[in-house]
Protein backbone atom coordinates (compact mmCIF):
# COMPACT_ATOMS: atom_id res chain seq x y z
CA UNK A 1 0.00 0.00 0.00
CA UNK A 2 1.31 3.52 -1.29
CA UNK A 3 0.89 6.40 0.81
CA UNK A 4 0.95 9.59 -0.55
CA UNK A 5 4.14 12.24 0.22
CA UNK A 6 3.41 14.08 3.44
CA UNK A 7 4.80 17.38 2.13
CA UNK A 8 3.22 17.26 -1.31
CA UNK A 9 4.49 20.84 -2.29
CA UNK A 10 7.79 20.38 -0.08
CA UNK A 11 9.53 21.36 -3.72
CA UNK A 12 7.84 24.58 -3.69
CA UNK A 13 9.82 27.81 -3.24
CA UNK A 14 8.74 29.53 -0.48
CA UNK A 15 9.33 33.62 -0.77
CA UNK A 16 12.45 34.62 0.62
CA UNK A 17 12.30 36.76 4.42
CA UNK A 18 12.26 40.26 3.34
CA UNK A 19 14.95 42.35 5.68
CA UNK A 20 13.99 44.76 7.65
CA UNK A 21 13.03 48.46 6.22
CA UNK A 22 15.89 50.17 8.17
CA UNK A 23 15.92 53.07 5.42
CA UNK A 24 12.27 53.70 5.92
CA UNK A 25 12.43 53.83 9.42
CA UNK A 26 15.16 56.24 9.45
CA UNK A 27 13.21 58.37 6.82
CA UNK A 28 10.35 58.16 9.67
CA UNK A 29 12.77 59.44 12.19
CA UNK A 30 14.06 62.41 10.01
CA UNK A 31 10.53 63.34 9.08
CA UNK A 32 9.95 63.21 12.92
CA UNK A 33 12.75 65.15 14.12
CA UNK A 34 11.78 67.83 11.74
CA UNK A 35 8.12 68.23 12.68
CA UNK A 36 8.52 70.85 15.22
CA UNK A 37 6.99 69.75 18.85
CA UNK A 38 4.42 72.07 20.46
CA UNK A 39 5.09 73.14 24.21
CA UNK A 40 5.15 71.01 26.88
CA UNK A 41 5.41 67.99 24.55
CA UNK A 42 8.08 66.02 24.65
CA UNK A 43 10.70 65.59 21.03
CA UNK A 44 9.26 63.25 18.69
CA UNK A 45 6.30 62.98 20.38
CA UNK A 46 4.46 62.87 17.20
CA UNK A 47 6.19 60.21 15.75
CA UNK A 48 4.67 57.53 13.98
CA UNK A 49 6.31 54.59 15.79
CA UNK A 50 6.60 53.91 19.83
CA UNK A 51 10.44 53.27 19.61
CA UNK A 52 10.73 56.74 17.88
CA UNK A 53 9.04 58.77 20.84
CA UNK A 54 11.03 56.60 23.53
CA UNK A 55 14.13 57.39 21.62
CA UNK A 56 14.65 60.62 23.16
CA UNK A 57 14.45 59.58 26.49
CA UNK A 58 16.59 56.81 26.27
CA UNK A 59 18.92 58.63 25.03
CA UNK A 60 19.06 61.39 27.98
CA UNK A 61 19.19 58.71 30.10
CA UNK A 62 22.11 57.14 28.06
CA UNK A 63 24.09 60.29 28.46
CA UNK A 64 23.47 60.89 32.17
CA UNK A 65 24.31 57.15 33.10
CA UNK A 66 27.48 57.99 31.13
CA UNK A 67 28.38 61.29 32.32
CA UNK A 68 27.74 61.35 35.82
CA UNK A 69 29.84 58.76 37.42
CA UNK A 70 32.58 60.11 34.69
CA UNK A 71 31.99 63.44 35.74
CA UNK A 72 32.63 62.00 39.87
CA UNK A 73 35.39 60.61 39.12
CA UNK A 74 36.95 63.51 37.00
CA UNK A 75 36.43 66.24 39.39
CA UNK A 76 37.72 63.76 42.46
CA UNK A 77 41.03 62.01 40.57
CA UNK A 78 41.77 65.60 38.38
CA UNK A 79 40.86 68.52 39.87
CA UNK A 80 41.35 67.35 43.22
CA UNK A 81 37.26 68.16 44.36
CA UNK A 82 36.03 66.51 47.51
CA UNK A 83 33.88 63.66 47.16
CA UNK A 84 30.87 65.85 47.92
CA UNK A 85 31.20 68.17 45.56
CA UNK A 86 31.98 66.30 43.21
CA UNK A 87 28.75 64.48 43.50
CA UNK A 88 26.74 67.21 43.59
CA UNK A 89 27.77 68.73 41.20
CA UNK A 90 27.98 65.84 38.79
CA UNK A 91 24.37 65.05 39.72
CA UNK A 92 23.44 68.66 39.06
CA UNK A 93 25.37 68.82 35.65
CA UNK A 94 23.63 65.40 34.45
CA UNK A 95 20.64 64.99 35.48
CA UNK A 96 18.94 68.06 33.76
CA UNK A 97 19.35 66.64 30.76
CA UNK A 98 16.23 64.03 31.44
CA UNK A 99 14.31 67.51 32.02
CA UNK A 100 15.47 68.80 28.41
CA UNK A 101 13.09 66.16 26.16
CA UNK A 102 9.89 67.94 27.55
CA UNK A 103 11.55 71.21 29.15
CA UNK A 104 14.86 71.67 27.16
CA UNK A 105 14.90 75.87 28.62
CA UNK A 106 14.67 75.07 32.26
CA UNK A 107 17.41 71.93 31.76
CA UNK A 108 19.52 74.81 29.88
CA UNK A 109 18.98 77.47 32.94
CA UNK A 110 20.02 74.28 35.45
CA UNK A 111 23.03 73.29 34.05
CA UNK A 112 24.33 76.68 33.09
CA UNK A 113 24.09 77.25 36.91
CA UNK A 114 25.61 74.21 38.01
CA UNK A 115 28.51 74.56 35.22
CA UNK A 116 29.22 78.37 37.34
CA UNK A 117 29.29 76.82 40.61
CA UNK A 118 31.64 74.41 39.23
CA UNK A 119 33.66 76.65 37.37
CA UNK A 120 33.49 78.92 41.02
CA UNK A 121 34.60 76.26 43.16
CA UNK A 122 37.50 74.77 40.79
CA UNK A 123 39.51 77.93 41.04
CA UNK A 124 40.40 76.86 44.94
CA UNK A 125 40.71 72.91 43.20
CA UNK A 126 44.04 71.70 43.77
CA UNK A 127 44.78 69.97 40.36
CA UNK A 128 43.07 72.41 38.60
CA UNK A 129 46.65 73.42 36.99
CA UNK A 130 46.70 72.52 33.70
CA UNK A 131 43.20 71.20 33.11
CA UNK A 132 40.24 72.94 30.93
CA UNK A 133 38.62 75.71 32.75
CA UNK A 134 35.89 76.61 33.38
CA UNK A 135 33.87 74.46 31.46
CA UNK A 136 35.06 70.68 32.11
CA UNK A 137 35.32 68.28 28.78
CA UNK A 138 32.19 66.46 30.93
CA UNK A 139 30.55 69.81 31.28
CA UNK A 140 30.72 70.42 27.46
CA UNK A 141 29.13 66.70 26.32
CA UNK A 142 26.55 67.51 28.24
CA UNK A 143 26.08 71.10 27.70
CA UNK A 144 26.09 69.84 23.75
CA UNK A 145 23.50 67.68 24.23
CA UNK A 146 21.42 70.26 26.12
CA UNK A 147 22.02 72.90 22.86
CA UNK A 148 20.61 70.03 20.49
CA UNK A 149 17.39 69.40 22.61
CA UNK A 150 16.76 73.61 22.50
CA UNK A 151 17.47 74.10 18.52
CA UNK A 152 14.73 71.30 18.08
CA UNK A 153 12.15 72.66 20.67
CA UNK A 154 13.35 76.76 20.30
CA UNK A 155 12.95 79.94 18.39
CA UNK A 156 15.15 81.03 16.90
CA UNK A 157 15.39 84.28 19.27
CA UNK A 158 15.31 81.85 22.04
CA UNK A 159 18.27 79.73 20.63
CA UNK A 160 20.02 83.19 20.12
CA UNK A 161 19.07 84.47 23.83
CA UNK A 162 21.11 80.82 25.08
CA UNK A 163 23.87 80.85 22.76
CA UNK A 164 24.67 85.04 24.11
CA UNK A 165 24.18 83.92 27.44
CA UNK A 166 26.89 80.82 27.21
CA UNK A 167 29.39 83.31 25.62
CA UNK A 168 28.76 86.30 28.88
CA UNK A 169 28.85 83.44 31.52
CA UNK A 170 32.51 82.21 30.00
CA UNK A 171 33.51 85.80 30.02
CA UNK A 172 32.72 86.90 32.98
CA UNK A 173 34.76 84.03 34.39
CA UNK A 174 37.42 84.73 32.34
CA UNK A 175 38.54 87.30 34.75
CA UNK A 176 38.98 85.26 37.47
CA UNK A 177 40.60 82.13 35.61
CA UNK A 178 43.36 80.91 38.14
CA UNK A 179 46.74 80.50 36.55
CA UNK A 180 47.89 77.70 34.24
CA UNK A 181 44.09 76.21 33.58
CA UNK A 182 43.38 75.32 29.65
CA UNK A 183 40.54 78.49 28.89
CA UNK A 184 37.68 76.27 27.22
CA UNK A 185 35.64 79.10 27.22
CA UNK A 186 35.80 79.85 22.97
CA UNK A 187 35.55 76.28 22.67
CA UNK A 188 32.02 75.74 24.37
CA UNK A 189 31.21 79.31 22.69
CA UNK A 190 31.56 78.30 19.48
CA UNK A 191 30.80 74.22 19.52
CA UNK A 192 27.90 75.21 21.21
CA UNK A 193 26.92 77.72 18.45
CA UNK A 194 27.39 75.07 15.36
CA UNK A 195 24.92 72.37 17.55
CA UNK A 196 22.28 75.51 17.88
CA UNK A 197 22.55 76.35 14.09
CA UNK A 198 22.36 73.04 12.67
CA UNK A 199 19.33 71.90 14.69
CA UNK A 200 17.75 75.15 14.31
CA UNK A 201 18.02 74.79 10.78
CA UNK A 202 16.57 71.65 11.09
CA UNK A 203 13.19 72.91 13.12
CA UNK A 204 13.24 75.45 10.27
CA UNK A 205 13.04 73.34 7.94
CA UNK A 206 10.06 71.37 9.83
CA UNK A 207 8.36 74.88 10.50
CA UNK A 208 8.82 75.67 6.47
CA UNK A 209 7.41 72.34 5.28
CA UNK A 210 4.90 72.83 8.22
CA UNK A 211 4.02 75.59 6.61
CA UNK A 212 3.77 75.27 3.00
CA UNK A 213 1.34 72.20 4.31
CA UNK A 214 -1.27 74.85 5.74
CA UNK A 215 -1.32 76.79 2.58
CA UNK A 216 -1.89 73.23 0.65
CA UNK A 217 -5.13 72.44 2.94
CA UNK A 218 -5.68 76.52 2.51
CA UNK A 219 -5.74 75.83 -1.27
CA UNK A 220 -7.65 72.47 -1.30
CA UNK A 221 -10.58 74.40 0.67
CA UNK A 222 -10.02 77.17 -1.97
CA UNK A 223 -10.48 74.68 -4.80
CA UNK A 224 -13.76 73.15 -3.21
CA UNK A 225 -14.63 76.67 -2.66
CA UNK A 226 -14.46 77.25 -6.51
CA UNK A 227 -15.71 74.20 -7.47
CA UNK A 228 -19.44 74.78 -5.15
CA UNK A 229 -19.38 78.14 -6.86
CA UNK A 230 -19.23 76.53 -10.48
CA UNK A 231 -21.55 74.03 -9.32
CA UNK A 232 -23.78 76.50 -8.05
CA UNK A 233 -23.76 78.30 -11.71
CA UNK A 234 -24.46 75.86 -13.27
CA UNK A 235 -27.67 74.71 -11.26
CA UNK A 236 -28.71 78.65 -11.29
CA UNK A 237 -28.43 78.08 -15.71
CA UNK A 238 -30.10 74.57 -15.68
CA UNK A 239 -32.67 75.99 -13.32
CA UNK A 240 -33.44 78.87 -15.70
CA UNK A 241 -32.99 76.76 -18.94
CA UNK A 242 -35.81 74.21 -18.06
CA UNK A 243 -38.10 75.61 -15.26
CA UNK A 244 -37.77 79.28 -16.51
CA UNK A 245 -39.01 77.92 -19.71
CA UNK A 246 -41.56 76.20 -18.72
CA UNK A 247 -43.05 78.38 -16.29
CA UNK A 248 -43.05 80.67 -18.50
CA UNK A 249 -45.01 78.53 -20.97
CA UNK A 250 -47.54 78.15 -18.40
CA UNK A 251 -48.08 81.68 -17.29
CA UNK A 252 -48.16 82.64 -21.65
CA UNK A 253 -50.93 79.43 -21.60
CA UNK A 254 -52.54 80.56 -18.64
CA UNK A 255 -52.68 84.41 -19.62
CA UNK A 256 -53.90 83.39 -23.57
CA UNK A 257 -56.70 80.64 -22.53
CA UNK A 258 -59.88 83.32 -22.58
CA UNK A 259 -58.78 84.76 -26.33
CA UNK A 260 -57.95 81.09 -27.43
CA UNK A 261 -60.77 79.46 -26.08
CA UNK A 262 -63.97 81.78 -26.82
CA UNK A 263 -67.13 81.36 -24.36
CA UNK A 264 -65.33 80.37 -21.52
CA UNK A 265 -67.07 80.70 -18.08
CA UNK A 266 -66.05 83.65 -15.35
CA UNK A 267 -64.92 80.87 -12.87
CA UNK A 268 -62.80 78.87 -15.97
CA UNK A 269 -61.38 82.48 -16.51
CA UNK A 270 -61.15 83.36 -12.43
CA UNK A 271 -58.77 79.93 -12.41
CA UNK A 272 -56.92 80.79 -15.49
CA UNK A 273 -55.88 83.65 -13.86
CA UNK A 274 -55.62 82.18 -10.49
CA UNK A 275 -52.46 79.91 -12.46
CA UNK A 276 -51.31 82.92 -14.48
CA UNK A 277 -50.71 84.77 -11.23
CA UNK A 278 -48.87 81.72 -9.20
CA UNK A 279 -46.60 81.33 -12.11
CA UNK A 280 -45.34 84.92 -12.66
CA UNK A 281 -44.78 84.90 -8.51
CA UNK A 282 -43.18 81.46 -8.97
CA UNK A 283 -41.05 82.83 -11.65
CA UNK A 284 -40.22 85.96 -9.38
CA UNK A 285 -39.52 83.60 -6.46
CA UNK A 286 -37.03 81.54 -8.81
CA UNK A 287 -34.95 84.99 -9.68
CA UNK A 288 -34.19 85.71 -6.84
CA UNK A 289 -33.27 82.08 -6.04
CA UNK A 290 -31.01 82.19 -9.44
CA UNK A 291 -29.17 85.48 -7.85
CA UNK A 292 -28.52 83.88 -4.73
CA UNK A 293 -26.90 81.04 -6.38
CA UNK A 294 -24.82 82.76 -8.59
CA UNK A 295 -23.80 84.55 -5.65
CA UNK A 296 -23.51 88.19 -7.61
CA UNK A 297 -26.06 91.45 -8.03
CA UNK A 298 -25.93 90.78 -12.23
CA UNK A 299 -29.40 91.23 -13.88
CA UNK A 300 -31.96 93.41 -13.62
CA UNK A 301 -33.07 95.45 -10.97
CA UNK A 302 -30.10 93.86 -8.41
CA UNK A 303 -29.86 96.19 -5.12
CA UNK A 304 -26.51 96.13 -3.20
CA UNK A 305 -26.85 93.18 -1.78
CA UNK A 306 -27.13 91.33 -4.54
CA UNK A 307 -31.15 90.29 -4.32
CA UNK A 308 -33.54 92.07 -6.42
CA UNK A 309 -35.30 95.41 -5.31
CA UNK A 310 -38.72 93.77 -5.13
CA UNK A 311 -40.15 94.00 -2.10
CA UNK A 312 -40.35 90.21 -0.44
CA UNK A 313 -43.51 88.75 1.07
CA UNK A 314 -44.70 89.27 4.71
CA UNK A 315 -47.63 88.31 6.49
CA UNK A 316 -49.71 90.68 4.98
CA UNK A 317 -49.52 88.61 2.14
CA UNK A 318 -50.42 85.26 3.74
CA UNK A 319 -54.24 85.53 3.16
CA UNK A 320 -53.46 85.57 -1.13
CA UNK A 321 -51.30 82.68 0.07
CA UNK A 322 -54.12 80.55 1.56
CA UNK A 323 -56.72 81.77 -1.26
CA UNK A 324 -54.09 80.14 -3.88
CA UNK A 325 -53.73 77.01 -2.05
CA UNK A 326 -57.46 76.56 -1.08
CA UNK A 327 -58.24 77.19 -5.44
CA UNK A 328 -56.20 74.48 -5.67
CA UNK A 329 -58.38 72.11 -4.15
CA UNK A 330 -56.77 72.40 -0.42
CA UNK A 331 -59.32 72.75 2.09
CA UNK A 332 -57.30 75.77 4.15
CA UNK A 333 -58.29 78.10 7.23
CA UNK A 334 -57.05 81.08 8.16
CA UNK A 335 -57.00 83.28 11.36
CA UNK A 336 -55.01 86.46 10.69
CA UNK A 337 -55.13 88.35 14.12
CA UNK A 338 -55.95 91.91 13.33
CA UNK A 339 -52.89 94.27 13.84
CA UNK A 340 -50.13 91.44 13.37
CA UNK A 341 -49.28 92.43 9.67
CA UNK A 342 -47.84 95.91 10.88
CA UNK A 343 -46.25 94.33 14.04
CA UNK A 344 -44.48 91.84 11.95
CA UNK A 345 -43.40 94.32 8.93
CA UNK A 346 -41.68 96.61 11.55
CA UNK A 347 -38.75 93.24 11.68
CA UNK A 348 -38.39 92.45 8.13
CA UNK A 349 -36.88 88.95 9.14
CA UNK A 350 -40.07 88.00 11.46
CA UNK A 351 -42.13 89.23 8.58
CA UNK A 352 -40.65 87.29 6.05
CA UNK A 353 -39.74 84.35 8.40
CA UNK A 354 -43.63 84.01 8.63
CA UNK A 355 -44.69 84.01 5.56
CA UNK A 356 -41.98 81.14 4.24
CA UNK A 357 -42.87 78.97 7.34
CA UNK A 358 -46.87 79.41 6.41
CA UNK A 359 -45.43 78.44 2.49
CA UNK A 360 -43.38 75.73 3.10
CA UNK A 361 -46.37 74.02 5.87
CA UNK A 362 -48.82 74.46 3.32
CA UNK A 363 -46.71 73.12 0.17
CA UNK A 364 -45.99 70.21 2.94
CA UNK A 365 -49.42 69.24 3.17
CA UNK A 366 -50.68 69.86 -0.84
CA UNK A 367 -47.51 67.04 -1.26
CA UNK A 368 -47.66 64.58 1.46
CA UNK A 369 -52.05 65.15 2.63
CA UNK A 370 -54.32 66.25 -0.26
CA UNK A 371 -57.52 66.77 0.88
CA UNK A 372 -56.78 67.40 4.51
CA UNK A 373 -58.59 69.96 6.50
CA UNK A 374 -55.72 72.61 7.49
CA UNK A 375 -56.21 75.68 9.75
CA UNK A 376 -53.29 78.36 9.58
CA UNK A 377 -53.17 80.59 12.49
CA UNK A 378 -51.23 83.80 12.61
CA UNK A 379 -51.29 85.57 16.09
CA UNK A 380 -49.47 87.89 18.58
CA UNK A 381 -48.74 86.82 22.14
CA UNK A 382 -49.79 88.42 24.92
CA UNK A 383 -47.09 90.91 25.45
CA UNK A 384 -47.10 91.83 22.49
CA UNK A 385 -43.38 90.46 22.14
CA UNK A 386 -43.70 87.45 19.85
CA UNK A 387 -45.47 86.59 16.48
CA UNK A 388 -46.75 82.92 16.91
CA UNK A 389 -47.48 80.61 13.87
CA UNK A 390 -49.65 78.10 13.74
CA UNK A 391 -50.41 75.34 10.89
CA UNK A 392 -52.46 72.10 11.76
CA UNK A 393 -53.87 69.32 9.56
CA UNK A 394 -55.56 66.66 9.93
CA UNK A 395 -55.13 62.98 8.31
CA UNK A 396 -55.26 62.92 3.89
CA UNK A 397 -58.63 61.98 2.91
CA UNK A 398 -59.44 58.83 2.22
CA UNK A 399 -58.67 57.99 -1.73
CA UNK A 400 -56.67 60.33 -1.71
CA UNK A 401 -53.25 59.76 -3.05
CA UNK A 402 -49.90 61.84 -1.72
CA UNK A 403 -47.71 63.48 -4.55
CA UNK A 404 -45.02 62.36 -2.46
CA UNK A 405 -44.61 59.32 -0.70
CA UNK A 406 -41.53 60.22 1.67
CA UNK A 407 -39.86 64.13 1.78
CA UNK A 408 -36.41 65.04 1.70
CA UNK A 409 -36.65 66.73 5.22
CA UNK A 410 -35.26 70.06 3.28
CA UNK A 411 -38.33 71.85 4.19
CA UNK A 412 -38.01 71.34 7.99
CA UNK A 413 -34.34 72.15 8.26
CA UNK A 414 -35.30 75.59 6.54
CA UNK A 415 -37.52 76.37 8.92
CA UNK A 416 -35.70 75.47 11.88
CA UNK A 417 -32.69 77.84 10.21
CA UNK A 418 -34.88 80.69 9.66
CA UNK A 419 -36.54 80.70 13.22
CA UNK A 420 -32.85 79.88 14.10
CA UNK A 421 -31.94 83.12 12.68
CA UNK A 422 -34.78 85.11 14.20
CA UNK A 423 -34.27 83.85 18.25
CA UNK A 424 -37.45 82.12 17.88
CA UNK A 425 -38.12 78.84 18.13
CA UNK A 426 -40.06 75.62 16.47
CA UNK A 427 -41.69 72.88 17.14
CA UNK A 428 -42.81 70.19 14.77
CA UNK A 429 -44.19 66.68 14.85
CA UNK A 430 -47.01 64.11 13.58
CA UNK A 431 -50.50 64.57 15.60
CA UNK A 432 -51.78 61.43 17.45
CA UNK A 433 -54.85 61.38 15.60
CA UNK A 434 -52.97 61.40 12.34
CA UNK A 435 -51.88 64.95 10.59
CA UNK A 436 -49.14 67.18 11.59
CA UNK A 437 -48.24 70.43 13.54
CA UNK A 438 -45.86 73.35 12.77
CA UNK A 439 -45.82 76.15 15.62
CA UNK A 440 -43.22 78.65 15.56
CA UNK A 441 -42.50 81.57 18.24
CA UNK A 442 -40.59 84.63 16.48
CA UNK A 443 -39.87 87.48 18.73
CA UNK A 444 -40.43 90.89 17.65
CA UNK A 445 -37.46 92.53 19.74
CA UNK A 446 -35.70 94.76 17.53
CA UNK A 447 -32.33 93.04 18.97
CA UNK A 448 -32.98 89.79 16.91
CA UNK A 449 -33.07 91.42 14.12
CA UNK A 450 -29.46 92.97 14.48
CA UNK A 451 -28.25 90.09 15.73
CA UNK A 452 -29.44 88.44 12.07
Amino acid sequence: MRFPPRFPNRSRKTPAARPPDTDGRFAQLAVALRTPARAGEPLLARAPRRWQRVAPFAVAAVFVVVLLPVTIAVLTNDYRVGGGWAGALGVAQTVPLLLAVTRPVPAWAAVLAADVVGAVLLVSAAGVAGRPWPWTPMGIVGYLVLMACLGLRESVRTLVGVWLATGAAGVVLGFFAPAGVVDTVALQFVLAGVVLALTGALRGLGDARQRIAEQESISGAERARRTLLEERARIARELHDVVAHHMSVITVQADSAPYRLPGMEEPVREEFAAIAASARESLGEMRRLLTVLRGDGAGDGAGPGGGERAPQPGVGRIQQLVEATVRAGQPVELSLAAGVAEAARAVPAVDLSAYRIVQEALANVVRHAPGARTRVSVTRSAGDGEVLVLVVNGPAENGAAALEAAGTGHGLVGMRERVRLTGGTLDTGPLPEGGFRVAARLPLDSRTEESS
